[in-house]
Order: C-alpha cells, then sequence, then structure tokens
C-alpha cells in the first residue's frame, strides 16, 4: 500500500488554509463535491504540487440490498481519474431502502446508517464491493461506520464482519478510529476488541474526528476538536502497526488554521506514541514471537495484491465430516450460500481476473453461521451456479428489513421489532436535523427567505415528507409544500419563495429579459382579472 503520510479533509471554506499548511502530504475530497471537467483551483494547485487527492465517496451504499448503480460508479470513476488518486474511499453502510425489492417507495435516509452484522448482510456486501472493484480503476477501500442503533439479532462483531469482507474480497479498509469511539459510546463495543480482530495488514489509512456526547449519546459531529479517547484509539491501532495515512476530518464549524494545525501535531504524537509503545513490546517479544511477526508482516505486505476469492459459486463444495458425522457449519455454508460478482459488472474490455480463495495466516473469532437457503435456479450447463441466484433470496431478506428500519427514521411507520424505541427516537431527530441543515446549504436562500422560521417549518415538513431524491428535489419539494397550503401568513415571503420556486424547478432557468419579465407580469396581473 502506498504510504500517504499525514493529510486533512480538504473542504472549500479551509481550501486557502489547507494550502499554506506546512506538513500536509495528502487531502481527501468527498467525491460528489467534485465536477470532474471543472476541479475546483485549490486541488488543481495541491496536485500540481505533488500532493496526492483521494476520492471520497458517499452516496454508493454499498451495504444496501441492491447492487450498486452503474451511473454512481462511472460518476465515481470519473473523479478518480480526474484527480489521479491511486485509490478511492467509500463506506459500509447504506443509504437509501425501498423500491422494486419491496415494492414500495424508494427511500433516502441523507445519511449514512449501519449495516447488520449477518451472514445475508456479509454475501450482499461482499458481492456489492466486487461490482465495485471491477467498475474503479484504482483499488477501493472502505470505511467502518459511526452508529447510534444495533441491529437485533446480530451474529458477529465488527471486527470479525471487516475481517470476512477483507478476507474474501482483497478490499482494503479505511479504519475511522473516531468511530470505534463512537460505537463504544453508543452500543458497547470495546475499541481494543474491534482492533484485535481487525486485518491489519488491510488497512490504506485512518481518519480520525470529533463529536460531542449529549445525554449518554456520541454524536460523530465531525464538527468539534478531536478528543482524547479518540487518540488514545489512534495510539493503540499505531502500536499494533504503522498505518499508510492518518487523515483528520472536519466538516463545519471550521476553527482557525492554527487550530487545525494544533490537532494534526496531536494526531502525530498520537502516531509516535503508539510507534514507541511498538517497538517496546517487539522487544519483549522471545524469539519464537519475532519469528511469527516475520511472517505476518510478510503477510501484509502481499494482502493489497492478493487476488479476491474464487466465487463460492463457481467451487466444488466439499463436506467436512464433524464428531457426530455430519457435515460441519462451514461446509454446509460454503455449499449453499454461494456469492460472486453480477455478469453486468464485468468490464467491457479485458479477461475477467482470476479470484483465488486465500487465507490468511490468523483466522478470524469464530462467528455464528445460520442455515445456508439453497438456491431455486436451474444451473448452467457447464455445472457452475449463476451467483445472483443465491445472493437474491439474501437481498430480498435484506431489503425488507433495511425499508422497515429506514421508514421508522424518516415517515413515522412504527419501529421494528427488537430496536431500541428510545435510541431510535434519537436516531429519527438527529437525521431530521441533519436534513434540514444540508437543505440550508443546497439552498441558501430558503433561510433568509424564511428567517427565523426556516428551522421549525422544514422539521414540521419533514416528518411527513421523507426524502425521496436528494438533497436538491428535497429543497424544491419543501418550497413546494409551503407554497401549496396556507403555511405562509407574510405576502412579500410568499411571493419572494414563489419566485425562488419558479426560478429553479423548470428545465431551465427563467430569462431575466426586460421584454420577458414584463411580459410575464402582464400575465399574471390578467390571470388576476
Amino acid at each position: 500500500m502506498e504510504r500517504l503520510g499525514t493529510g486533512i479533509g480538504w473542504r472549500p471554506e479551509i481550501a486557502d488554509a489547507v494550502e499554506r499548511m506546512p506538513g500536509i502530504d495528502w487531502v481527501e475530497a468527498v467525491a460528489e463535491n467534485v465536477c470532474p471537467g471543472h476541479l475546483p483551483e485549490s486541488l488543481v494547485r495541491l496536485r500540481e504540487r505533488g500532493v496526492t487527492v483521494i476520492p471520497h465517496g458517499v452516496s454508493l451504499g454499498l451495504g444496501g440490498a441492491e447492487r450498486p448503480d452503474a451511473g454512481r460508479l462511472t460518476a465515481l470513476a470519473e473523479r478518480v481519474q480526474a484527480l489521479g488518486a491511486p485509490l478511492v474511499t467509500e463506506h459500509i453502510a447504506f443509504v437509501r431502502a425501498g423500491g422494486p425489492l419491496t415494492a414500495s417507495p424508494r427511500l433516502e435516509a441523507g445519511h449514512l446508517l449501519p449495516v447488520p452484522r449477518t451472514r445475508d448482510a456479509l454475501d450482499v456486501l461482499c458481492e456489492n464491493v466486487r461490482i465495485a472493484q471491477d467498475a474503479l480503476p484504482v483499488p477501493l477501500a472502505v470505511e467502518n461506520i459511526a452508529a447510534l442503533i444495533s441491529w437485533p439479532g446480530e451474529e458477529m462483531t465488527e471486527g470479525q464482519f471487516l475481517y470476512e469482507l477483507a478476507d474474501r474480497t482483497g478490499v482494503r479498509l479505511l479504519i475511522d478510529v473516531a468511530n470505534l469511539h463512537t460505537n463504544h459510546v453508543n452500543r458497547g463495543e470495546d475499541p481494543a476488541k474491534a482492533l484485535a480482530e481487525l486485518p491489519l495488514e488491510a488497512i490504506a489509512y485512518v481518519h480520525v474526528a470529533g463529536g460531542f456526547e449529549r445525554e449518554g449519546v456520541w454524536h460523530d459531529s465531525h464538527a468539534h476538536a478531536v478528543p482524547q479517547p479518540v487518540l488514545d484509539i489512534l495510539t493503540d491501532l499505531a502500536s499494533r502497526v504503522t498505518p499508510p495515512g492518518v487523515l483528520l476530518e472536519r466538516d463545519e464549524n471550521f476553527p482557525e488554521p492554527g487550530e487545525l494545525e494544533r490537532e494534526l501535531g496531536a494526531i502525530r504524537g498520537a502516531l509516535e506514541k503508539g510507534a514507541v509503545e511498538r517497538e517496546v513490546n517487539e522487544r519483549r517479544a522471545p524469539a519464537e514471537g519475532a519469528a511469527l511477526g516475520g511472517l505476518a508482516s510478510a503477510e501484509r505486505s502481499s494482502w493489497g495484491s492478493r487476488p479476491r476469492e474464487t466465487p463460492r459459486a463457481a467451487q466444488v463444495p466439499r463436506e467436512t465430516p464433524t464428531r457426530d458425522g455430519a457435515a460441519s457449519a462451514e461446509a454446509a455454508s460454503e455449499a449453499a450460500g454461494l456469492e460472486g460478482a453480477s455478469p453486468e459488472a464485468a468490464p467491457a474490455a479485458g479477461a475477467e481476473r482470476a479470484r483465488t480463495e486465500s487465507t490468511p495466516p490468523t483466522a478470524p473469532p469464530a462467528s455464528t453461521t445460520h442455515p445456508a437457503e439453497t438456491a431455486v435456479d436451474t444451473p448452467p450447463r457447464d455445472g457452475t451456479v449463476r451467483a445472483e441466484a443465491v445472493t437474491d433470496p439474501a437481498r430480498q431478506r435484506l431489503a425488507l428489513a433495511q425499508a422497515s428500519l429506514l421508514s421508522a427514521l424518516v415517515a413515522g411507520t412504527p419501529v421494528p421489532e427488537g430496536f431500541d424505541r428510545v435510541r431510535l427516537g434519537v436516531q429519527a431527530r438527529a437525521l431530521a436535523g441533519k436534513r434540514a441543515d444540508v437543505v440550508a446549504k443546497v439552498a441558501p436562500e430558503l433561510p433568509v427567505i424564511l428567517g427565523n422560521g426556516y428551522r421549525r417549518a422544514f422539521l414540521g415538513y419533514s416528518h411527513g415528507h421523507p426524502m425521496t431524491d436528494g438533497y436538491r428535489r428535497d429543497a424544491l419539494d419543501f418550497a413546494g409544500y409551503l407554497l401549496a397550503g396556507d403555511r405562509l401568513e407574510d405576502a412579500r415571503v410568499r411571493a419572494e419563495l414563489q419566485e425562488w420556486w419558479l426560478e429553479r424547478s423548470g428545465p431551465k432557468p427563467r430569462s431575466r429579459r426586460p421584454g420577458v419579465r414584463l411580459a410575464r407580469a402582464t400575465r399574471r396581473v390578467l390571470l388576476r382579472r
């Protein structure tokens, strides 16, 4: 893996400051906020200086039940090429639900929501990751996310889930230590245990960010200073492995450049402290341990170039007798829980990359499995089983579960069985608040037109109107909602909002030529008579 060094998240609000900061080796830009044909001048200048720029996607929804959208993958690949990036990153999350798999309206979360750590979800995620890998021109790394809620009936820990994902697909990992802290506070998960279970050799780089705690819930805001517990987790990670790169994330409430530089200094200090601890531990290790460490180092150096596993759909399952003569659960899972990349995701040119199963030197802790489901499908004449035939039932189950959860969060439907109602309420309010904040950024005229009543009006709208097609569409729908009823008492505000909506709701902006504007005004007067 390429050594990246110390970096910071590039945002337009701090672009000038980032260019002037000493010791910045690389930056990360939100992929969806970059236009390939019109790169921000700041990013162009950074690239000309030799600073690596990595696009960080937020909208693929690799953890969702549907296969990744080809258009979104193409757009992400274009940004990779425009930035000359050696790597591209996304999240282990779902961001939308509903649609054809559930015969229900499609809903957008506007947020990264956690994937259940189950065999069904892992099978679907692995196939989605393979589809993305085949469509992208550079290696893919995926990030663990922060969560306010826990899925009932999970079958693996976070470390086990990530280990299997990396082992089965060869995907690299973007480890966010702030998210490990968030899940410690909100879900009672031990960061040290998660690090112990992770395939550290698969790490591409590390995120560090701040947040805040309110009423026992940690909010991963990316708008506050990095707290000491997050730095302690970074030190723990650095005591186990040298991460190729570490990046400070800040999305809003930007402090003075000097404060960001001090945070970067604290991050470097945490890394140095971890490196010292690692050296001490290595000196204490017996000769046998050092030999094993050499083997692990060799494995780490080869992880990124390892081919992905052979799709289990193309393997001949083997039965491994147990003490009572029955096939083991693992063999049964291999025999029936087949998965593979979707054929339509293969590149148009070039032969398909070979996928050979490879086992890391140390197996992950055992996790609970469930009886695999046999797909009812007619196999091709060559004897292989179509991958989709086996993952489709898992996708159906996952789609129903995710749609049920997201509908409860954004549309007010009943809370699914097994979830914490109080915690889901916290998550629902957080989603509505974030939605209001992002719409205010996408359409900054709305808070100006509506004044202090903007947030109250938007939260009232959001309760019965879930987002279905992104934040820009959401802003237009919100304005249309206010204009459709007697919700605006001030005639001036109503007139301004109507003008704003008309300007943006058509296929193209309305003409501002004096003759055209006069004709529109005349028509309005005649229609009132």
